[in-house]
């Protein structure tokens, strides 16, 4: 077998290749593209004859250049940078950092540790497709969060009655009156007519008298407000935030039915959505993060790890303490711990540990990761013997004894 370190850049990739005694075969710098892989695979040819000979460490999970490696037949090990920087120190003790260095590096830590790392995994050109999506998606969420958290913390400061007003910043409507009305003084003008249609072209059918009334009592009632010029000027800035939380708005609404549509047909849908809590969207999210390749998770405790439900403990003599997993995949986690929380309504059984958690002192937001690290291990189960969710089989345990 021949190991291979790739040091990852945006123009182009320095590669070492070692034998299996740590001696360099091969070295050298290679740009990004067909060039560049049709070099490295020649570099790869003058010392292996199969591509399962051949084992690549990277730093990355995803992108051209891991798709076509692993197209290729070569066992792709994604290392965590992190990871990278400590095992370097284990053999450099100066400080000293390159390129070509950390080729080499990753080609030593393929050729001893590997069995410490995962492999990455084949999942099918489906699973990658909804994962686009639902990535692109999540991250708009994320984003459209970000820009309400800020507009919330501007109107604190000279707009009460605007958040005593509109209670979801983030929705299509709440931007329509704030478009109309970025000021105290432009809210006093707006009439229970205006504040009306507007609700109603945002798409508002139900209650709409009642929540229109709502508003206009809220922006006309009386309340702090800035010096004129000083709320002109913070009435600017937030007709700016508005333009982009409508717009992504919108997008997080287009975009919630492309990676559903796609999910829907994929094999693993019917046994995932038969799990509480997980509808299209969440479901998609889970599929994408966790990915379809049967072998990739030896069994539930891997799974849980990699989802980052599964707990940490660090113990030194007497002392022993049990923290969350602060090393996980993000996406992944906040998936879970939806997954979890809209779980409780859906099934008797999650809704039993979850109480049975809380009364044994956990807070809400612990109770939620323990439920969490279970449903995960339930989902591999249905996964590995292709069988939908079963209530009765999956909370089988007394929790008001059970750990």
């Amino acid at each position: 077998m021949i190991f291979v370190g790739i040091d990852w850049a945006e123009a182009h990739h320095d590669v070492c290749v070692l034998d299996e005694q740590g001696e360099v075969l091969a070295k050298g710098r290679i740009p990004d593209g067909v060039e560049g892989l049709a070099r490295l695979h020649a570099m790869v040819a003058d010392h292996a004859e199969e591509p399962a000979e051949v084992v690549v460490g990277i730093e990355i999970e995803r992108g051209l250049l891991v798709g076509a490696l692993v197209a290729a037949g070569y066992r792709v090990y994604a290392i965590n940078p992190f990871a990278v920087s400590r095992y370097r120190d284990r053999h450099a003790t100066s400080g000293a950092k390159s390129d070509p260095g950390d080729a080499k590096v990753l080609a030593d830590l393929v050729r001893t540790d590997r069995h410490n790392h995962r492999e990455v995994a084949g999942d099918s050109e489906l699973a990658e497709a909804v994962k686009v999506l639902a990535r692109t998606h999540q991250s708009m969420v994320w984003s459209r969060q970000r820009q309400v958290n800020q507009l919330r913390n501007m109107l604190r400061d000279y707009y009460p009655g605007a958040l005593a007003a509109l209670k979801d910043l983030g929705s299509i409507e709440s931007c329509s009156i704030l478009a109309m009305a970025p000021t105290p003084e432009r809210g006093r003008r707006l009439t229970f007519a205006k504040i009306r249609r507007s609700l109603a072209a945002s798409g508002r059918k139900r209650n709409l008298d009642r929540r229109a009334m709502e508003i206009y009592e809220a922006l006309h009632a009386p309340q702090l407000e800035a010096l004129p010029v000083v709320a002109e000027a913070y009435g600017e800035a937030i007709g700016s935030i508005v333009v982009l939380i409508d717009s992504l708005a919108h997008q997080v609404t287009r975009l919630e039915e492309a990676p559903a549509e796609r999910f829907d047909g994929h094999p693993d849908a019917e046994i995932l959505r038969s799990l509480p809590g997980l509808g299209l969207v969440l479901g998609a999210r889970v599929l994408a993060e966790f990915g379809d390749d049967p072998t990739r998770y030896a069994d539930a405790r891997a799974r849980r790890c990699y989802a980052g439900t599964a707990p940490i403990t660090r113990a030194s003599g007497t002392r022993l303490v049990v923290l969350a997993r602060v090393a996980r995949n993000r996406r992944l986690a906040d998936a879970c711990y939806l997954w979890a929380f809209s779980s409780l309504g859906n099934s008797p059984g999650a809704r039993r540990y979850y109480d049975a958690r809380r009364s044994r002192g956990a807070t809400h937001h612990q109770a939620l990761r323990a439920l969490a690290n279970r449903l995960v291990g339930i989902l591999h189960g249905c996964l590995a013997h292709r069988q939908a969710y079963w209530e009765e089989i999956a909370w089988s345990t007394d929790f008001s004894v059970a750990a």
